[in-house]
Order: C-alpha cells, then sequence, then structure tokens
C-alpha cells in the first residue's frame, strides 16, 4: 500500500473512531438521560403542566424536606470533619502520612453499605457497644443514623481530596509567615484555611450530591425516616411504579444539578489559579489549641474507621451462642452458596468495565483536547453527565431506553456491563485530562514530522505514554464496577446477580453475619487488584530508571 492510500484510510479510521466515540456517548448516556425526563414528564397522553408539577412536588414535599436535610446536615459535618483530618495529615510527620494515606485508601475500595453493616453490628439494639457493653437500649435507626454512616462514609474520600489541595498550595505563603515569626493557630487559621476555600466548597458539593442520592444507607438503617432515593427505589421494586419512580429521580436532579453547577465553577476557578511552587518540603510546630483540637477529633475519627472495618472481619468470623460470641469458619461455610457464579461475574464484569472505560475515555479526550475538535467538547461534557446523576436515574433511564426492539437489552448481561462502564466514564475522562496534559505537545508534531498521521498520535504517543493513568482509569473502573449496586439494581435479573446486590440482599434480610463475609470478599478482591497495580506501577518506575541509567 504506498503512503497516500495509507493517510486515506488512517484518516478513515479515524473519523469512524470519532463518530463510534459520539455514537456510543449519545446511545448510552444521552439518550437514557433524555428518557428518564420523558417518562416522569408524561402523564397519560399529554406532558405534565405546571399546576400538575406544583401537586407532584407538595405531595412529596415531606421527602424533599427529608433529603434535603440529611444531604445538608451530612455535607457540613462531613467536610468539617475532613477539613480537620486533612489538618492534622498536612502537619503529621512523613510515616504517618503514608499509614493515614494507606488507610484512606482501602477504605474507599469497601463496598457499599460497609459503614451500615458496621453500625447496626455495634450500635444496633443487639449491638456490640451499645447492647453488650453499655447495657442501652434505644433506637439506632432513623435521620441520625443516616447522617451517621454518611459521615463517616465520605471521609475518606473528603480527605484524599482536601490532601490533594493542600499539597497543591504555594508553599512559600507559610514559608514566608514562619519567617516573620507567625506561630502555627495563625498560619492555619489565617493563611492555610483560607487557600482552601475552593477545595473545600468542590468537597461539600460532592458530598451533598453523593448524600442525597444515597438510597443503601437509608433503605438499611433509616427506619421510618423516608428520603427520596429510597421512595424512588421502593417505587420500582415494591410497587411497580416505575414513572413515579422516574418523577421522584427527577426531583433528585435537580438540586444535584445546580449543586453540581457550584462545583463545576469552583473546580474551573481553582484548575485556572497559579498555585506558585507547591515543591519542597517544609513543617509547622505541632502545638497550640487548633492543632490539639484537630489531632483529637483525627484520632476518634481514624479509630472509627478502623473500628468499622475490624468489626465487618469479626462479624463474619464469628458466631453467638447462648449470649456469648466464639471465632468460627461457620459463616464462610454458610456463605458457600451464594458466592458460587455470582463473583465470577462480577470479576468479569469489572474487568470489561475497566478496559473498555479507559481506552475509551482517553481516546475520547484525544479527540476533545488535544485535537481540539469543538463538537466532540460537547460529547466529552456528555459524558461527564452520569456524575451528577444518581444512580437509580441512570438505571431508570436503560430500563426506558432499552426495553422495546430494536435495542432490547434488559435482560441481558450487556446491559449491566454497557451501564457500568459508561458510569464511571465521568471519572475516567477526568483522569484521563490529567494525564494528556502532562504529554509535550511536540511529540505529536514530531509524530506528523516523520510522516504519521493522527491515527499513528493516538496509537504511538497518547496510549504508550499515557499507561499510568491508564491503570489508573482501569484500577478505579474495576474497583467502581464490584462495589457499585444504585445505577445497576434494577437491570439484574435474579439468576444474573453481582456480589454487591447478594451483600445488599443479606443487609436487608437480617443476615449480617453472612452480609460481613461477603463485604470482607469483595474488599478482598479490591485490594488485590489495587495491590497488582501497585506492584505494576513500581515495575514501570523501575523499568524507566533502568532506561535512563542506560
Amino acid at each position: 500500500m504506498d503512503l497516500r492510500k495509507r493517510h486515506q484510510l488512517h484518516q478513515a479510521v479515524d473519523r469512524g473512531i470519532r463518530w463510534l466515540i459520539a455514537g456510543l456517548v449519545l446511545l448510552f448516556i444521552l439518550y437514557p438521560f433524555i428518557m428518564v425526563f420523558k417518562e416522569a414528564l408524561m402523564s397519560t397522553n399529554h406532558f405534565m403542566t405546571v399546576s400538575e408539577m406544583g401537586e407532584f412536588v407538595l405531595a412529596n414535599q415531606s421527602l424533599i424536606k427529608n433529603s434535603l436535610l440529611v444531604a445538608t446536615t451530612t455535607s457540613i459535618l462531613a467536610t468539617t470533619l475532613s477539613v480537620g483530618i486533612s489538618l492534622y495529615y498536612f502537619l503529621a510527620p512523613n510515616w504517618l502520612q503514608r499509614g493515614l494515606s494507606l488507610l484512606f485508601m482501602i477504605t474507599m475500595i469497601s463496598p457499599p453499605f460497609v459503614s451500615s453493616l458496621a453500625y447496626i453490628h455495634l450500635f444496633g439494639r443487639r449491638g456490640f457497644i451499645s447492647h453488650q457493653l453499655l447495657h442501652l437500649t434505644w433506637n439506632p435507626y432513623g435521620a441520625h443514623g443516616i447522617i451517621m454512616m454518611q459521615t463517616l462514609g465520605y471521609l475518606s474520600l473528603n480527605t484524599l481530596l482536601l490532601i490533594g489541595f493542600l499539597k497543591a498550595m504555594d508553599k512559600s505563603v507559610v514559608e514566608t509567615a514562619q519567617s516573620l515569626g507567625a506561630d502555627t493557630n495563625h498560619i492555619l487559621l489565617d493563611i492555610i484555611l483560607p487557600l482552601m476555600h475552593r477545595g473545600i466548597v468542590i468537597v461539600a458539593s460532592l458530598t451533598f450530591i453523593r448524600s442525597l442520592a444515597d438510597f443503601g444507607t437509608p433503605s438499611i438503617i433509616g427506619g421510618s425516616f423516608k428520603v427520596l432515593a429510597t421512595e424512588g427505589y421502593l417505587n420500582v421494586i415494591a410497587r411497580g411504579n416505575i414513572q413515579e419512580a422516574a418523577r421522584i429521580n427527577l426531583l433528585i436532579f435537580i438540586p444535584a444539578m445546580l449543586v453540581f453547577i457550584l462545583y463545576t465553577h469552583y473546580l474551573k476557578d481553582l484548575t485556572n489559579r497559579d498555585h506558585g511552587n507547591p515543591a519542597g518540603k517544609f513543617s509547622l510546630r505541632r502545638q497550640g489549641w487548633l492543632f490539639q483540637l484537630v489531632r483529637v477529633i483525627s484520632i476518634l475519627l481514624i479509630g472509627a474507621l478502623i473500628l468499622q472495618y475490624l468489626s465487618i472481619i469479626m462479624n463474619g468470623f464469628t458466631v453467638r451462642y447462648q449470649g456469648k460470641s466464639s471465632l468460627s469458619l461457620a459463616n464462610i461455610y454458610e456463605s458457600r452458596p451464594y458466592i458460587s457464579s455470582t463473583f465470577i461475574r462480577s470479576i468479569v464484569y469489572a474487568l470489561i468495565a475497566g478496559v473498555v472505560g479507559s481506552f475509551l475515555s482517553f481516546t475520547l479526550v484525544y479527540y476533545s483536547q488535544v485535537r481540539q475538535i469543538k463538537w466532540m467538547k460537547w460529547i466529552d461534557f456528555i459524558a461527564m453527565m452520569p456524575y451528577i446523576m444518581p444512580g437509580t436515574f441512570f438505571g431508570l433511564g436503560y430500563i426506558f431506553a432499552f426495553s422495546k426492539s430494536p435495542l432490547k437489552l434488559v435482560g441481558t448481561s450487556l446491559i449491566v456491563v454497557l451501564n457500568v462502564t459508561f458510569k464511571q466514564l465521568a471519572f475516567a475522562t477526568k483522569m484521563a485530562s490529567g494525564s494528556l496534559s502532562q504529554i509535550n505537545p511536540e511529540l505529536y508534531q514530531s509524530t506528523h514530522d516523520l510522516g504519521g498521521s493522527y491515527l499513528n498520535e493516538l496509537k504511538d504517543v497518547v496510549f504508550p505514554l499515557s499507561k499510568e493513568g491508564l491503570y489508573v482509569a482501569f484500577i478505579n473502573g474495576f474497583t467502581s464496577t464490584m462495589t457499585t449496586i444504585g445505577s445497576i439494581i434494577f437491570l439484574i435479573y435474579p439468576s444474573q446477580k453481582v456480589a454487591t446486590l447478594v451483600l445488599f440482599d443479606l443487609v436487608q434480610s437480617g443476615k449480617y453475619r453472612l452480609a460481613s463475609v461477603i463485604a470482607c470478599y469483595i474488599m478482598l478482591i479490591c485490594l488485590t487488584a489495587n495491590g497488582l497495580y501497585y506492584l505494576v506501577l513500581k515495575w514501570m518506575k523501575k523499568v524507566r530508571g533502568n532506561v535512563s541509567i542506560r
């Protein structure tokens, strides 16, 4: 094949890839999104009028108030406590920072409902702490339980995000204050906290959105306290009223969208700001009332996180007989019927979603960010939409969109894989954007100078130089799929269950010890995947070091 024909073929393939990516994003993200709106706003043979919408809002005003109360309170508590932990991390010695980073990473990859499961085991009516140790009789269910468990569950991600903001901070400002004799209290209050305020708003916004969309925690420990997310779930599972579920999810989406606009504004502002020189290491004196306060808060919360996971492990390996607990493998034997094919199916789904999602996101960002193709930027924006959709919203969209021919996918494994793949595309594109921004633009030009095409840019520059980013995107996709439930709970038939649905069913049916075993299995699989990623990353750095020496 001569050079001209090869270039023509490459151009055709390049256009085909662009249109394929655009078609996939439009079909599996935008189309389900539109279908939820259509179904929610339809009333008999016409669209809902303004008065009908108003009546629906008034009929659900108690649910709206409850949801906003929980989301707002959780956001305030989780963000405030995360700021305290991040400041303690900022002042801690290196060895402690490494230990805390590892703890936060482990708690981030845990399956859903772990906090609720530990809460029931420790503080339930027959809980280890509340009943056996303190001999208390109290009702652990309700708004207070939801807020407590959501706050604890969101601490790790929030803290890691704030630590990232702290590391990107201009340290010369702090060093200048130190040279002028400022003490630790004044540096934290007058310099560090004001510099963190954009990061704090971003973390609070993310917490609000996640809390608003969470149906698992309220359904397990909410008791009679109802929120929009649980009602949307019950309308599908218990009442079969899928249109009502769509409308309720629309009520969740509206405030989430408003908060997301605030999030994107501050994120863009933070990205465009010049953070100065973040390099170098400096230390502040570990003294002052503020340091002592954040240390006490951090020790208590870190202890709570550790206790939470220890209780899950102990609950999975103990049995109670005549009021006493003893170590036993009985729970593991009893859990075997629940894991026969479930975990193999979960791992296969996660592997497919991780691989496809990582390559799809990097290719999409290449066209929108590197090539600067305007219409592909719109596709990139649409790919971000699952980030703000409640999981159940996205799942309902797939039911509405793919339940009829010629795109009937409901009831198949393919619809589950597609859902989890495109659900996590929002995070993967952010990872891709960060990785591709580090590639020297001159490398693209060099490809063309050597007679290469745009396809060669993608094949010989983008993918080879983005291996670490691809691995991170893959691991996130794998872990997200292994631990997700909201977006797929309506899509999976009983014979096609995945591990998280088995875990949810066990918790709902009160089989907490078996649920603890399943949770341990999921955590072990996710930890293994992340451990392998760490070893691969370490090996790649070692290889690069050997090459550079030669």
